[in-house]
């Protein structure tokens, strides 16, 4: 079965939820036990990826995170697309709808397509909203990209609405790393009453409590990043699963 109907089905059963690695914050050795850590804790999916890369880590721990897991899949989140790799299970094909910026709506995946190909990846074309965090984030500025104002909730769930009538498979609303606001419920509600497609949700989600607020709102998966890099303990990662899992859809 192909991973995006994993996801699928998934979301017709409950909410999941994905850990974020960036793999330019990790030596291979650290990459490796953080991913053992997140999928022995409950985690539906590993997400590798982030807005740049200082240091040339991203190969290297790609294939160690893809070695730690067994049972879990492994996703490129890529910043530029240059991050492709047969190390993953799948790729997010992220298009940046909320952008008017044509190298991220479009260049970046023109670059990536034939590698994409190559390697034999299934690509999972993602509409990509940037929604204000709070304070500007790297992938705001290393995008050239105005975020959605936080308290638009019709901009949102109409850029939304195109991703899904574009052909895109999942939604993935953003409010950036190390965001000082997450994306608020009410925007959530919006977005989700007016797509059938998964939409997942991450960006300054700093607890359990607010990752269950945000599924039962309506994401299908909720993301966390920058929380597990500064507390890796297992018992944090477990909590935010069970606090995700227990939102069920039937």
């Amino acid at each position: 079965m192909k991973i995006y109907e994993k996801l699928q089905n998934m979301a017709q059963e409950r909410a999941g939820y994905f850990c974020l690695l960036d793999p330019d914050n990790f030596n291979g050795t650290q990459a490796n036990e953080l991913a053992a850590l997140c999928e022995e804790n409950g985690a539906d999916g590993i997400l590798v990826g982030g807005s740049m890369m200082f240091h040339d880590r991203f190969e290297e721990n790609l294939r160690k995170i893809k070695e730690s897991v067994k049972a879990i899949p492994v996703l490129i989140f890529p910043g530029l697309f240059n991050f492709v790799s047969p190390y993953a299970d799948a790729l997010l094909l992220i298009s940046m709808i909320s952008s008017r910026n044509a190298q991220m709506l479009i260049g970046e995946q023109v670059r990536a397509t034939p590698l994409i190909r190559k390697y034999g990846l299934e690509a999972i074309g993602t509409g990509y909203i940037l929604i204000d965090g709070g304070k500007p984030t790297s992938v705001q500025y290393m995008s050239h990209s105005m975020p959605i104002p936080h308290d638009k909730d019709d901009i949102a769930a109409v850029h939304a609405l195109t991703a899904e009538y574009l052909g895109h498979r999942l939604v993935y609303m953003d409010s950036g790393s190390g965001a000082a606001d997450s994306i608020s419920e009410s925007m959530i509600r919006c977005v989700k009453r007016e797509i059938t497609i998964p939409l997942v949700v991450g960006g300054g989600i700093r607890n359990p409590e607010t990752a269950r607020a945000k599924a039962i709102a309506g994401a299908d998966f909720i993301v966390t990043g920058n929380v597990l890099e500064k507390d890796t303990v297992s018992t944090l990662i477990r909590e935010f699963a069970e606090a995700v899992h227990s939102v069920t859809r039937k």
